[in-house]
């Protein structure tokens, strides 16, 4: 029975070219922009380059200090002294590094600057993350403990440094703000829309400006905790978690004072979606209205628009379901067929989606726009996207199946 559907959907698309070039014009439209906005959030918060351990790890980017009324807060990054202290002394993870937020430099080639995006890190952070190394190699304890003035840069910032781009540059010198580096190692770039990875130059926590020295416990500096393995991560969030609670309170910094303590420790995307939400009802309510919205766009309209299409194209089979109900058909048969069909369809429009999506991906990969993005197909976003088109068809297909099923013999032979 379903392959009979199937051959009849083929048969009516082949009978009406218009009607299938604007159904599978809107299908393949729609399908391609949310399979991009998926592939999109899977780059935001998926594992990928360099970060190819977020499915094991747990992120400390925010402390949040409360006043006895809960009426204001205090929130930014932590100090180094504080995660010295509360990560790197935890038993349960593999490793933990710790590293600095955004910060900015400048460098010079003669009269031409340079604007940086500059990271400090401990030797952890090249073992937690995944970096391609295209010369040399990363920074490690014993650079740190002699306080030596070296750097890892990025590809793209050698490209604009280094005149010869065939030359090693393992060795030579960099300026920097006025100071001296040497270059010990060159990777490939992370993309910037990883804030924990993106940056143009890598320091030593030791380096000049770095202020890993700060007294109190807030500052500017992150951690990651590296679980042995996933099924490990709340056994290291709950060891975490217990030195917090060891914290004395109430407490002041920065003249604030505070009485209560929150650091959480969490992967990546939740992680990334609590720092929205938490922002407070004002900006969760627009984060919901946006997804809303957008989703209304996505798929409320284009399925209207294709109900009244399948209306229009379900109408001038009048005489084919009059006489099937003259044979006895059940309406719950007419309706699975239309169903069927309408399914069938739009999965002919997803695999033109699909087409359309890589094409489109390929596009922003190699045009520039983010720099070193790797945007992709993959399984999670092909799964979703199989979803999405079985979603589509049921509901551009439902509503015109069930009108023309239960109309009587006499006005389907009619129509």
């Amino acid at each position: 029975m379903l392959t009979n559907y199937i051959k009849i959907a083929w048969k009516v698309l082949l009978r009406h070219p218009f009607y299938t070039f604007i159904t599978l014009f809107g299908i393949s439209l729609t399908l391609t922009v949310l399979m991009v906005l998926t592939s999109f959030l899977d780059h935001l918060v998926g594992t990928h380059y360099p970060e190819m351990k977020r499915d094991r790890s747990l992120y400390l980017m925010l402390m949040v200090q409360r006043d006895s009324a809960h009426t204001g807060r205090s929130s930014g990054p932590m100090s180094f002294k504080f995660l010295t202290n509360y990560a790197k002394t935890l038993k349960t993870p593999e490793r933990v590094t710790i590293f600095s937020a955004f910060n900015s430099s400048n460098a010079y080639v003669g009269s031409q600057k340079i604007k940086l995006k500059t990271k400090f890190t401990d030797a952890d952070f090249w073992q937690v993350m995944d970096f391609k190394f295209l010369e040399g190699k990363p920074y490690n304890e014993q650079n740190i403990a002699n306080g030596d003035y070296v750097v890892v840069i990025t590809d793209d910032f050698r490209k604009q440094y280094f005149s010869d781009a065939t030359e090693s540059v393992i060795g030579k010198d960099v300026d920097i703000e006025n100071i001296h580096y040497k270059v010990i190692g060159v990777v490939k770039g992370s993309p910037v829309t990883r804030p924990v990875t993106c940056a143009d130059v890598y320091f030593p926590y030791t380096a000049p400006k770095s202020n890993y020295q700060r007294d109190g416990m807030r500052g500017g500096f992150m951690s990651i905790l590296l679980a042995r393995d996933k099924s490990d991560l709340p056994a290291i969030n709950e060891e975490f978690q217990s030195r917090i609670s060891q914290i004395p309170l109430p407490g002041v910094e920065n003249g604030y004072k505070y009485t209560t303590l929150e650091v959480k420790s969490e992967p990546y995307a939740e992680n990334f979606i609590g720092q929205i939400i938490d922002g407070g009802p004002g900006l969760k309510a627009i984060l919901f209205g946006v997804i809303g919205f957008i989703l209304f766009m996505l798929l409320g309209l284009p399925a209207i628009n294709l109900v009244n299409v399948n209306v229009s194209r379900i109408m001038e089979r009048g005489s084919e379901i009059g006489v099937r109900k003259a044979f006895g058909a059940p309406v719950r048969t007419l309706v699975w067929q239309f169903i069927i069909e309408n399914i069938f369809i739009t999965f002919i429009g997803g695999a033109i989606a699909l087409l359309l999506t890589s094409i489109v991906i390929y596009f922003i990969n190699s045009s520039g726009w983010i720099a070193y993005a790797d945007l992709t197909i993959n399984l999670s976003v092909f799964l979703i996207s199989i979803l999405v088109c079985l979603i589509f068809g049921f509901l551009s297909g439902v509503l015109p199946a069930l009108r023309m099923s239960k109309l009587t013999i006499a006005e389907a032979l009619k129509s």
